[in-house]
Order: C-alpha cells, then sequence, then structure tokens
C-alpha cells in the first residue's frame, strides 16, 4: 500500500516554496503563518529530510524541496484543472445572526443564478473567530476598515432601531406615547453598551429622561438570540435592518413607538477572500449579489418601518 504525503501539507509547502515567504503563502492560503508553517513541518516529517532552509532572514529551498517543486507544481495545477470541470463550490462564513435570520433563505436565489456552483454556509459566532479554511468571509468592521481593495470589498451599512411583538402592545398597535416605553423590558446583546446598540443612548434620541425608573433588562450573548427573544414577547429588542427585515414584513415584529426615526449603524459589512482568488468569477458575483441583494432588502425594510412606525398596517 502507499505511503502517501498528506495533501494540505503538500499544498502549504507549494505555496511557500512559489513565493519563498510564509506570509504569502499564508495570505493565499487564507491560513495564518503559524499554520502554514507547521504543516511544512508534517510534511518534512513524513519525508524525513527537511524541505525549506528557515534563514534569517528569509527562506530558501533545499535540494530536496527544491526537486519536489516542480512536478508539486505541474501536479497542483493539473488537479486544479480537473477541479474546475466537476461541481464548483463556495465556502462562505458569516457571523451566525446573518447566516440564519437573512443570508441563508436568499442564497436558493444566487444559486439559480450562478448554475452548476454549490454553496457551503460557515456560520460564525463572533467576528473574532479564527478564519476558517473559506473562500469568501463577511465580517462587520469599522468604517476606516471598509475600503476596497484586490482582497476586500464594502458591502453594506445598516441601520439600528427597536422592534417588539405586537402582543406586547395595545392592539398590537405602536405607542403614541414614548414614556411607556421605559416600562417594558429592554433587550439586547450583552457585549453592546455604547452608540447605537446602547439604551441609554436610544432612551436620549426618544426624548425620554434615562435616570427615570424602567423596565427591566435581558441581555443575551448574540444579537440572534435577542431577535428570537424580541419575536417571543420577551421585550423591546434594539435590532439592525437586515435581520429584522423578515419578521417586520410578515408581522412577527413591529416598531414599538410611532416616529421612531433608526439610526445608522457605525459599523459597515465587507466580503473578504484569499489574494490567490482576487480574480474568481465565482466570488465577484457572489460579492456583486450581496450587494444587490442587501440593497433590495435594506430599502424594503425602510418602508416596513415606516409603514408600522406610523401604523399604516
Amino acid at each position: 500500500m502507499r505511503r502517501l504525503p498528506p495533501f494540505l501539507e503538500l499544498v502549504a509547502f507549494e505555496a511557500v516554496a512559489r513565493h519563498l515567504s510564509f506570509t504569502r503563502a499564508a495570505a493565499e492560503l487564507g491560513l495564518t503563518q503559524s499554520a502554514v508553517s507547521h504543516r511544512v513541518r508534517r510534511l518534512e516529517s513524513h519525508f524525513g529530510k527537511r524541505l525549506i532552509d528557515r534563514l534569517n532572514p528569509g527562506i530558501a529551498l533545499t535540494d530536496a524541496g527544491a526537486a519536489l517543486l516542480p512536478e508539486l507544481t505541474e501536479t497542483l495545477e493539473v488537479l486544479a484543472r480537473l477541479s474546475g470541470q466537476r461541481e464548483r463550490r463556495l465556502r462562505v462564513a458569516a457571523a451566525s445572526s446573518l447566516c440564519t435570520w437573512w443570508l441563508a433563505g436568499r442564497l436558493g436565489g444566487f444559486m439559480t443564478l450562478r448554475r452548476g456552483l454549490s454553496v457551503e454556509l460557515v456560520p460564525l459566532e463572533m467576528d473574532a473567530t479564527p478564519i476558517p479554511e473559506v473562500d469568501v468571509r463577511i465580517l462587520w468592521v469599522n468604517p476606516g476598515e471598509a475600503v476596497r481593495s484586490a482582497t476586500q470589498a464594502p458591502l453594506f451599512n445598516e441601520q439600528v432601531f427597536p422592534v417588539c411583538s405586537p402582543m406586547l402592545l395595545p392592539e398590537g398597535r405602536p405607542l403614541c406615547d414614548p414614556r411607556a416605553l421605559s416600562a417594558m423590558t429592554l433587550l439586547h446583546k450583552a457585549t453592546h453598551a455604547s452608540g447605537e446598540w446602547s439604551w441609554e443612548t436610544w432612551l436620549d434620541h426618544l426624548g425620554l429622561d434615562r435616570e427615570a425608573p424602567r423596565g427591566a433588562e435581558l441581555r443575551c450573548a448574540d444579537v440572534g438570540l435577542t431577535l428570537s427573544a424580541a419575536i417571543q414577547g420577551s421585550g423591546v429588542a434594539l435590532i439592525r435592518s437586515l435581520l429584522a427585515h423578515d419578521a417586520l414584513q410578515d408581522g412577527r415584529l413591529v416598531i414599538p413607538v410611532l416616529g421612531v426615526e433608526p439610526m445608522v449603524s457605525t459599523k459597515h459589512h465587507v466580503a473578504r477572500w484569499r489574494s490567490a482568488m482576487a480574480h474568481d468569477p465565482d466570488i465577484k458575483a457572489f460579492v456583486s449579489w450581496l450587494v444587490s441583494e442587501a440593497a433590495r432588502t435594506l430599502a424594503s425594510t425602510g418602508k416596513l418601518i415606516q409603514r408600522t412606525a406610523t401604523h399604516e398596517i
């Protein structure tokens, strides 16, 4: 039986050897520099010989590494061409709340536009989650980071506003007096304590006294739990446009107070991908679809906010 070398380790070595850089190889593969280094060492252990001399500074191929590289590169290129003839697959990572409450239900439309392309959706609990081996990652970043580059595209910017189940309101109608909101349970993500995500900011925004007595607070570990709690009637939540859209549209959520003006989120969504896939047509098509689909959803959400906030329902 053949004792074959591990494939992912071969890919890592080929990228390092081709670039003569762990840093550039890590960027191409969407891995950390440490992960690439560990893979190369495992391959060296498999062969029982060094493939790369780690100099200070820089690196160089050993005789064994230089002998392996040409045939390995050719083999990987053949495999890449063969893969192109089979089903194409796009692996996308995004925050679990965005996946569950907006993206998953719309990906079928994108796949209809890209015949033969399969999509794997990878939900992440938070932006700080280590980057998995994915083709595209959707991140929520500060404005200064939302710039266009060869490996990143700005996507959309949302609004934040309060929502609740209509069962919490008299006859399901929005409150005329925002002071009644203070007596209700206020829901929010546990780590959101300032700006548009702060109930103190929103009480000021609604013209209420933040020092006045108010109802209890329910803090949830993530935005998705907050949204679920609001739909179930646990209280009033502060939610982003895309996440709230479908529940507003089907009446599971409403704006609790007449005349509410949403706040623009201080963060932006961006899509990032590996430098090796900078010209991939499926990624370009996916990012373009994300932008247009979000624009449609945000426009629809704006109309729903206006309707429910003025009780045109």
